[in-house]
Order: structure tokens, then sequence, then C-alpha cells
């Protein structure tokens, strides 16, 4: 049975009125003529038809199809995605119970009343014969899979679908627009039986070669009460240490940190694994990999004197020392007999004209720097362009600022000037501040803050109380400038207690747009040199590590960004950015990327801009796809023409982790937020009367989508052509025009 309704319908005493007038509008046109009755009679109700029939057309009458609902779609949405071969759903695999859920629960009830159609989803989204579903995917994407269902049906009529899952999901994904209702199925234990996980494994920054960082691991052990957790940790697949840790109880996470130094310049590969315990649930979680990058290349710092200084040659010979920095270097000497200061300038030949006038005009000559260090510099001797340039250095080219020494910090000082949002403490408000607790031993001393005690910066010995006890060891400074306490998202390292007892910030650090700041309120730091032994490094290491920690953000001109992980299969994106000298980005560039395999194989990709509206001009996209885990290497070449603008290089780990073992429990949250958010409920596995009823309130949404209009066809148009054919030919034939 066919119901007919129209798509414009209008009220019917509206409908009525129109139909009067329209028959009186007919009547009207041969009422004025000279005609016989019989005549009139037959040319008025011609001209009302055919009026008549344009209304209707106009209105779009519509069929629907009510004589059954085996033409709407059910489709069964299954996981086969490797977690889906964990056995912990009642004695069976999950897979096992998925499909027991289609054959014997879901197709008998679903069957007889729609066209239903069982779709794995995992690796690919294709449909599968129950006998068929296996637990094979590398990857989960389930809003993807949600999304691709609505598209693959899209223009049928879909009451909505069922989803059977882990709700184990290795992306990040949001949810689809406009999704179907979703009448979700959890397989799988919501707790986990015998099973060691490695939760998570972090790693410091590497400030500079050599340098010891900290390798931050979690674990997890269930069902083993509170036996001690064996983590041993490989530095590129070589055992280097083992650590045992006992949990406060069972299912309690353990920490522990591992202190490690990277191979010098090359990436390292460090894996954190627990030993698999017998009738363990799920031992691919046992291991976790991070990839710790080397400091790229040797960093440019440009070291900016307002007046010779006794501390400066100590900062100079310590910087210098590190073969990881090229230092530049501007003291301003005093006045010549015009009264325009003069410079004494170190720097390479390449560099030094555009030193001449004791700091960088130009965005060019400025950027070509990592970090900035201004020293006993005072406001006036920067212009207000000059001001201006040193904050988009930091904010826009991602270069670190270190400000020190007291005439940099005098009244007014940098206080509103462009550089002042720049500096990590306030300028206006100067020492009543309050500030984080310290350990702190006496009058112009170093005591570490909370922060500062993991901060790399701020890292002189192999751990926490080996860096405490140098720190405590350090002769007192002569002073401290008092300054104001820190901006928001601005971090005090170190404080100080003034003459007056008041503590005082002595480091402070802040990320400013793309790069780094840094202030040293302290006078006299060289005491640590001169007045510890020979053979304490502790000097050198802080100052070496701060300028390390400044210019770690800075890139080239040409920069490549790498996702932070991913698993084989996955589409990897590869983002170079291409910009000039002066960081302008460049939009008519061609960026061919190389990516080199762990079995050494190349592959060549041309990258595109990137069609993201809130990438700025410069972005370029290459995308590849992993095929096994390992370590990744990416060389990019931009050019613009035959003219090579920069090359930029990275590495990248695949696999680090079993992100589809990761956290083996039935994820019930994940499947009901979709559920709900798309109009459907979470069932449970003896739910199938309740998810037809589900399904069939959806019908009437889902005929709608399949009505089709009657008047859009031929014989619309051939009727209305014949009555009105009919009317003219009778007009001719009694004598009307």
């Amino acid at each position: 049975m066919a119901d007919v309704t129209f798509a414009n319908a209008i009220p019917w005493w509206t409908l009525l009125l129109v139909l009067a007038a329209l028959a009186a509008v007919a009547w009207t046109a041969y009422g004025r003529l000279a005609l016989a009755p019989r005549r009139r009679h037959v040319l008025a109700p011609l001209r009302f038809i055919t009026l008549a029939l344009l209304v209707i057309c106009l209105l779009r009458p519509v069929r629907q199809i009510d004589d059954g609902i085996r033409d709407v779609v059910v489709p069964i949405l299954v996981d086969t995605s490797r977690s889906m071969g964990i056995e912990d759903a009642g004695g069976q695999r999950r897979i096992d119970r998925a499909r027991d859920l289609v054959v014997r629960t879901l197709l008998p009830v679903l069957a007889p009343h729609f066209r239903v159609e069982v779709i794995a989803f995992g690796d690919a989204i294709e449909p599968r014969t129950p006998g068929d579903l296996g637990a094979t995917g590398r990857r989960s994407d389930i809003a993807g899979a949600v999304g691709s269902i609505r598209d693959r049906y899209q223009g049928q009529p879909l009451a909505g679908l069922v989803l059977i899952s882990d709700g184990g999901d290795t992306t990040s994904n949001p949810l689809p627009d406009r999704m179907p209702p979703v009448y979700a199925i959890g397989v799988g234990s919501p707790t986990v039986g015998r099973d060691r996980e490695v939760l998570s494994v972090t790693a410091a920054e590497a400030v500079f070669d050599d340098s010891r960082i900290d390798l931050a691991v979690s674990a997890v052990s269930h069902g083993q009460g509170m036996e001690p957790l064996a983590m041993q940790l490989l530095e590129n697949g070589r055992p280097v240490e083992v650590r045992r840790v006992a949990p406060a109880a069972d299912g309690v996470p353990v920490r522990a940190v591992f202190q490690v130094t990277p191979a010098r310049g090359s990436a390292t590969v460090y894996t954190v694994e627990v030993p698999v315990a017998a009738g363990e649930l799920v031992p691919e979680n046992n291991t976790r990999s991070v990839l710790v990058q080397p400091p790229s290349r040797v960093r440019h710092v440009l070291f900016v004197e307002g007046a010779p200084g006794f501390e400066h040659s100590f900062l100079k010979r310590a910087w210098a020392g590190d073969p990881g920095l090229d230092v530049d270097s501007i003291v301003r000497k005093g006045k010549n007999e015009q009264g325009v200061d003069t410079f004494y300038i170190q720097a390479s030949q390449a560099r030094t004209a555009a030193l001449t006038n004791g700091y960088p005009a130009r965005a060019e000559d400025l950027f070509a720097y990592d970090a900035l260090v201004l020293a006993n510099v005072e406001a006036g001797q920067l212009t207000r362009d000059q001001q201006e340039l040193t904050r988009a250095f930091v904010g826009q080219r991602g270069g670190g600022l270190l400000v020190l020494g007291a005439r940099s910090f005098m009244k007014p000082g940098f206080a509103g000037t462009p550089l002042e949002e720049v500096v990590p403490l306030q300028l206006s408000d100067r020492g009543d501040a309050v500030l984080p607790a310290s350990s702190s031993r006496g009058v112009n001393r170093v005591g570490l803050t909370a922060a500062g005690e993991s901060h790399p910066v701020m890292q002189l010995g192999a751990g926490l109380e080996d860096t405490r006890k140098r720190w405590d060891a350090t002769p007192a400074l002569a002073s401290t400038v008092p300054l104001g306490g820190p901006r928001p998202g601005a971090h005090v390292l170190a404080v100080s207690t003034g003459t007056g007892g008041g503590a005082r910030a002595l480091v402070a650090v802040q990320r400013y747009g793309e790069g780094r700041s840094m202030v040293f309120t302290g006078e006299a730091a060289w005491r640590w040199r001169m007045l510890l032994p020979s053979s304490d490094r502790s000097y050198d290491t802080f100052w070496r590590q701060a300028v390390r920690w400044l210019a770690l953000p800075a890139t080239e001109a040409v920069a490549v960004t790498l996702p932070a992980g991913g698993a084989p299969g996955e589409t990897m994106p590869v983002r170079v950015a291409v910009r000039n000298p002066a960081f302008v980005p460049q939009a008519d560039a061609t960026v061919d990327v190389e990516v080199t395999s762990p079995d050494g194989r190349r592959v060549s990709h041309r990258a595109s801009p990137a069609s993201d509206p809130r990438e700025d001009d410069g972005g370029y996209v290459a995308n590849f796809r992993p095929d096994s885990p390992g370590l990744y290497r990416v060389r990019a070449e931009a050019r613009r023409g035959s003219t090579v603008i920069g090359v930029a290089s990275a590495a990248m780990l695949v696999g680090g982790s079993d992100l589809e073992m990761t956290d083996p429990r039935l994820n019930t949250q994940l499947l009901q937020r979709i559920a709900l958010a798309s109009g459907g409920r979470l069932a449970g596995p003896d739910d199938g009367e309740a998810i037809l009823a589900g399904l069939r309130a959806g019908l009437p949404a889902a005929r709608l989508s399949v009505s089709r209009d009657l008047w859009h066809s031929g014989w619309s148009f051939a009727g209305i052509v014949m009555l009105l054919g009919a009317e003219w030919l009778l007009r001719r034939r009694w004598g009307l025009r």
C-alpha cells in the first residue's frame, strides 16, 4: 500500500479557497465571451483542471511505501581488531562471543524485518559473513567506522546500526555528524584479570650532547598481589638497567625514573619491558618504547653586553667550551668623540657586518640565531623597532631570550616596552610577590623550588639528591635584584633570600609564543666558578643547560614536524614549514619528502600545500603509511625553481607501544557515549527485542529518506500539455483566439 501526501502541504481550508479562486478565474475567463452555454461548460472546466493541476505540482505530491519494511537497511558493525582476540568474554574470545551474538541473537530477530548486512571494521571496512569474522585488524577506529557506514548507505533507508565492540580505540577521531542511531553491545570484561602492563614511558628533552635525561616509567600489575614488578630498561635493544618496584596494592600503578645519557648525534630508542607472567591475559602490552631525539645541530647564540663585565668573561668561556654552541658577542665599550656608542664585536665574518651598529636591524639577521642573551642591557640601548624585532624573535621565530644583570632591571627597565610581556617576571610590582617555597639556606644562596628540582636547566647531578647537594654547595651570590612574581604560565625555578629576609625570584622561565624566555636576577654568579674546586663544573653546566634549553624550540627556516608516534598501517602526516631567512612563509615552493624505513628502503613523496585553513601559508604536508614498526627517518628538501631553499630531517618511532592492546578492559564509557550521541542506546547481549523496537521507532525517518515525488515525471508534464492542447483546439474550432 502507498500513502500519498504533499511535501509543501497547506491547510485544507486554504486549499479549498485556492480551488474556489481557480474556479472563479476559469469561469470568468469565458463568462465575458458570447458562447453557447454548452461550449462554456466545456472550456471553463478544462481551464480549471489545468490550473488545479499546476497548483498540485507546486504542492509536490510524494508517495511513501507502507506495505513492509524489508527495504530498510540495518548494518551490524563488528569490531575485528586484534583486541577482540582477548579471551575474557565468559570463557570465550571476544570475537567468538561477537559471532555468537550475530548468529544466535541478532540475525534471528532482525532479519525477518530488515535487510541486515554484517560489516567488519578494523584495518578496513568490508562486508563479511559471520563465519569469516576474525580478530586480525591492527587498528580500530570506531568513530571513523560509524561515519563510513553513514556514507556507505547514503540515499538508502537506514533505520540505525548495531555496533559490537570492546570499545578499544587506537585513534582520537571526533564523532561524525548526523550519525544513524547506534545500538552498541559491548563484549569483554570491564575488569582485568592476571595481567601486567607498561602504562607509559616519557622522556625529558635532551638539552645537549652527553646530557643526562629522565625517563619516567609507569606500570601496573593485576592479579599478582604486592609482588614486586621488575622493569627492564633497554637502549637500542641493549639491556641497561633493571628496577624492581613493589606496588602499594594489587592493581595500583608503580612509577620509576631512569636517568640515561643518549648516544651523541643520533636518535635513541629506549624500551621498558616487564616479564610476562604465566597465564597473563595480554602479553603484548608488557613493552613500551620512546624515542629520544638528539640536539639536532649547533645552536647559534648572540650575546649582547651593555658594558664590559667580570661575569661576562666567565659566561663566554663556559659557552665557548660547549661544542654545541656557536656564540657571537657584542660589547658596548662607550661613546666616541661624536657621542656615538662604540662596540667590540666577536663574530664570524659572515655575520659581523649585521652587528656593527650594536644590534641586528633586520629580521633575517636576528633570526639567524637560536638564542639571545641580554646582559646589563638597558632598555634605551635598543630602539623601539629593535624591541619589537626581539619580541618577534621569541614569539614568532621560536628563539630563546635570557635577560640578566642589574642594569637590565634598573627602573623602569623593560617595563612598558614590547619586551615586558616576554620576560617571565612582573617588572612593575617588585618585591611583594608570594614565591614558591624552597630549600634556601642563607642570604643570596640558591634554593630550588619544586618546579626547579625537575627542570632540565637546574640539573647539576646524576639524581635529585646529587643536584640538591651541588646547589647547596654553591657559594652565595653578591646580591639579587628584587622583581615581581611570575607571569601567568611562568615558573620560578630557584629563589634566593634577600638582605631583608624575603624570598626573591632568582631563576624564572616561561614559554612565549613559539619560543622561551628566562630571567636570572643574581649578581656575581662567577663565584660558583672561582670559589669551588677546579673540578666542580656546576657553573659551566648551569649556563650551558640554560642556553641550550632556551635555544631548543628554535627551528631552521625549513623544518619538519612528525607525529609523536603511531602504529603500522596508519597514515602518517609529515608537515614541512618552508620560510625564508626572515621566517616569512613561502607558499610557492616545491617540497620533496624522502622516507627511509627501518629496513633501509627509501620512498619519495611530493608534499602538497596544507589544506587546513588554520595552517599558515608555507605549510606543506606529505602522507606515508608505514608497513612495520621501527625507526623511520624523514628528509625534506624545499626548492623554488632550481634553487634549494633548505633541507630538514627528523626521525619518528612507529609502533613504540601496542595501542590496540593498551588497557584491555571493556570500554563501556566510549560505547555509551557514541550510542547516546547518535540517539541510540547501550544494549546488552540479550536485548535483541529491545533493539528491534528501537529500530522500528526510527522507521518514519528511514522511509522519508526514500520518498518519491509524483509530480516530477513525464506524465504530469504530458497531462498539462494535453489539457492546454485540447483547450486550444476547441477554441480554434469555435472561432476563438
